[in-house]
């Protein structure tokens, strides 16, 4: 038992102090809406957010990377009069302790091509700083050298919908977890579409979907999770034996850390 105090102990401090490494623990059931997933554990992905227009619309998700800074995809075009909530698991609830941030700015990557959907990244600088609890915590980032091998099961979450043909997007935050795949091999999908700042996941039963877009593929590196991709671009039909594609957050960081150091 005392192995099982220490775990939740560090899970605690991992929250207080460190990224990736949530309060309340996810539980995956593996590959069992995101089209195919399941409700997650609620304040589990303490980092998810949801992008909401003035009228409250729920639009895009994004991952808290620090009190102060979202990631989110370019080809949601935030405004700075949009809105950051934080803390959010069900959109129907008024139950949750959630937190409404408005946003400074926003720091499109100069390079987005939205027809070929390359670097699909935005920062936001929120106006006033997140507060860090139990439900409210910051996901890791990689190294730029980082490698995640094809065939590593991954984890996205988001508010997207839970069928192609739905009407309106779910009220509970989903998962799924799903292996990523080689570019060579997502390339027999989608040919020369798929570029190097692009990693794939899926094809596995699961997929992300509308509504879902701008949100967090993350894996588990040394016991934290570290977002690897930032939901982009897939199927039309969100179909589940076609892979999701996600911009590549290796490639990017870079572009990621002069933003935050000169901002």
């Amino acid at each position: 038992m005392a192995f099982l105090w220490l775990l939740s102990c560090f899970a605690l401090v991992g929250a207080a102090f460190g990224c990736g490494v949530p309060a309340i623990q996810p539980v995956l059931s593996g590959l069992s809406r995101i089209v195919n997933g399941e409700d997650a554990v609620p304040g589990s992905w303490p980092w998810q957010v949801s992008l909401q227009d003035k009228t409250g619309f729920h639009f895009c998700g994004g991952s808290l990377i620090s009190e102060d800074w979202v990631v989110t995809a370019a080809h949601c075009g935030v405004k700075t009069s949009d809105l950051v909530v934080a803390g959010e698991f069900d959109q129907g609830s008024d139950e949750e302790d959630i937190q409404v941030l408005e946003i400074a700015k926003v720091f499109k990557n100069p390079k987005f091509n939205l027809i070929t959907v390359r670097n699909d990244i935005t920062l936001l600088k929120l106006a006033t700083p997140a507060r860090f609890s139990r439900t409210v915590s910051a996901v890791c980032l990689p190294n730029a050298d980082d490698d995640f091998a094809a065939g590593t099961l991954c984890a996205t979450t988001g508010w997207g919908k839970t069928k192609y043909s739905a009407t309106k997007t779910p009220d509970k935050l989903q998962q799924a977890a799903l292996p990523l795949l080689s570019n060579a091999n997502c390339k027999k999908f989608w040919g020369s579409k798929i570029t190097d700042v692009m990693v794939c996941a899926g094809a596995s039963g699961v997929s992300s979907c509308m509504g879902d877009s701008g949100g967090p593929l993350v894996c588990q590196k040394d016991g934290a999770w570290t977002l690897v991709g930032i939901v982009s671009w897939g199927s039309g039909v969100c179909s589940t034996s076609t892979p999701a594609v996600y911009a590549r957050v290796t490639e990017l960081i870079p572009w990621v850390e002069g933003i935050l150091a000169n901002n």
